[in-house]
């Protein structure tokens, strides 16, 4: 069996593909939030956030040989401990990273290393904010606001979790975008156009993230982008297709 940890868009078809090439797979999700992965017979699903421990327990339980970490760019805690654990049980682990898509060259493109760069770099404009990188890391966005008095915008996902997390930093009601993406670009155009947008903030989540469509509508309205940099990840091992990922269990980890 192959424990897949998932919960971005190519989990579905890298459980599909492993499971076609004879595994059975386990997709592991951090939430319940549902996430389609088919209905073949050798894919099924668990969720709920694992610690390390956590995770070396169902992989004995399950007689796991295998795990595949396909979990969001961003997940660096999530990818060690996983690291971490299949070096501790001396079993193969696999990781996909989807390919990036912001070329920094881009003058009204700025890099940060984290999200306190970012929040120092986003309010340096002097132009209200919409930051777009989720709900985890509101704090260092939100204590610039209040320093610089310039207005933020939170577009977070639509779970009362996320915007509670909004409420505690203090970011107003009005200011909260509830919703889930990918946006179009006409739709990001139509958000920087409704709170007077200078300045977005965001993640280099990559193409199925959504990030060509917000750096086209920051563009064509005028707006700099700030995005916050990927964890480092060894590039030696990470597969960027899902044919490469696939292939590298099927050298490694024949199915039996």
């Amino acid at each position: 069996m192959i424990l897949l940890l998932g919960g971005t868009s190519e989990t579905a078809p890298i459980a599909a593909r492993l499971a076609a090439a004879g595994y059975t797979v386990l997709v592991s999700t951090a939430t319940d939030e549902p996430l389609p992965v088919g209905a073949h017979p050798r894919i099924r699903c668990r969720a709920g956030r694992l610690d390390a421990e956590a995770m070396a327990a169902l992989i004995r339980s399950q007689g796991i040989r295998a795990i595949v970490d396909a979990t969001h760019p961003y997940a660096a805690t999530v990818r060690a401990t996983a690291s971490r654990v299949a070096r501790d049980l001396d079993i193969p682990y696999f990781t996909f990273i989807r390919r990036g898509s912001v070329e920094p060259h881009e003058p009204s493109v700025h890099l940060a290393a984290d999200h306190e760069k970012a929040a120092h770099v986003a309010f340096s404009f002097s132009r209200p904010v919409l930051l777009t990188s989720g709900a985890n890391n509101l704090t260092p966005y939100a204590c610039r606001a209040r320093e610089t008095g310039l207005p933020l915008v939170a577009r977070v996902l639509p779970r009362q979790t996320s915007i509670e997390a909004c409420r505690r930093v203090g970011i107003p009601e009005d200011r909260i975008i509830a919703a889930k993406g990918p946006f179009s670009v006409e739709e990001n155009r139509e958000h920087i156009r409704q709170f007077k947008i200078g300045v977005v903030v965001t993640k280099d989540s990559g193409e199925a993230g959504g990030v060509q469509a917000k750096l086209e509508a920051a563009r064509l309205e005028g707006c700099q982008v700030v995005v916050v940099q990927r964890p480092a990840v060894d590039s030696a091992k990470a597969c960027t297709t899902v044919d490469e990922l696939v292939a590298s269990v099927l050298r490694e980890a024949p199915a039996t």
